[in-house]
């Protein structure tokens, strides 16, 4: 383990430990696809994958990165009541998918905090092919998900993880420059508002003009956004920017 991986291998460890004190039974995985499921072509705003089982990940991943191919199960009458049963649910018009190959988005999350080993509800938020949905909308996504498994009709332990970046370029002038982060101002401004549970402050200051600014990836900050929304906008009891020789890495969580 390089020294600079260490504290991002012991912040999963951390996490992995605290979602297990919690027995969920499900997992909501709010993530965004990157350019595989979907695509210029076809981008909905938000989907949830409503098929029984999944397989993770994509050849370029599993070539490049050495990773096996996984499955996991899901969690259809769960993702059926989030997407409103016979008609959608008021305020969302949310697409459906019941074929997904989750990619690194949601395959990596589940594989350093789980063993695979429990149901998913993955739902994809377009952070990347602009024209992408702005941040009040991830904290109204963030504020449903909370009150529709609140009032889910069953008693399973959910609980919700969401994936993203903070400063960060890929593909672009600027990707893994090493060093100093890309952008430390909002690095610090974004751990700032997890940490004192500034939601009002997180959306207003995420818009599309400085998340690009912050790096052209920088976007998928935003399902954190809907994380603090849907923990009620409470002060994370954990927040940090975790340095690395690539971007610094989001590690939040709320213990509610």
């Amino acid at each position: 383990m390089p020294d600079d991986f260490k504290r991002t291998s012991e912040n999963f460890a951390t996490f992995r430990a605290a979602l297990r004190e919690t027995r969920p039974d499900v997992l909501v995985v709010l993530g965004s696809d990157h350019l595989r499921m979907f695509s210029y072509e076809n981008s909905p705003a938000f989907c949830i994958g409503k098929a029984p089982q999944y397989v993770c990940t994509y050849e370029n991943e599993a070539r490049t990165f050495g990773l096996d191919e996984w499955e996991v199960a899901g969690d259809t009458e769960l993702a059926g009541w989030l997407l409103g049963g016979h008609e959608l649910a008021g305020g969302f018009d949310f697409a459906m998918s019941n074929e997904w190959l989750l990619d690194h988005s949601f395959s990596i999350p589940l594989v350093y905090l789980t063993d695979l080993d429990i149901p998913v509800v993955p739902i994809h938020a377009n952070a990347n092919i602009p024209p992408i949905p702005p941040a009040q909308r991830f904290a109204d996504l963030g504020a449903y998900l909370a009150a529709a498994i609140a009032a889910a009709p069953s008693d399973q332990r959910v609980a919700l993880i969401a994936t993203g970046h903070l400063a960060t370029e890929i593909g672009g002038p600027r990707q893994f420059l090493g060093g100093d982060p890309l952008d430390q101002e909002f690095d610090e401004q974004a751990v700032a508002w997890m940490r004192d549970g500034d939601l009002e402050g997180a959306i207003s200051g995420c818009s599309f003009k400085r998340l690009l600014a912050a790096g052209n990836v920088t976007s998928q900050f935003l399902n954190f956004i809907a994380a603090l929304a849907a923990a009620g906008g409470r002060p994370a009891s954990f927040a940090e920017a975790t340095a690395s020789r690539y971007a610094p890495g989001p590690f939040f969580r709320w213990d509610l």
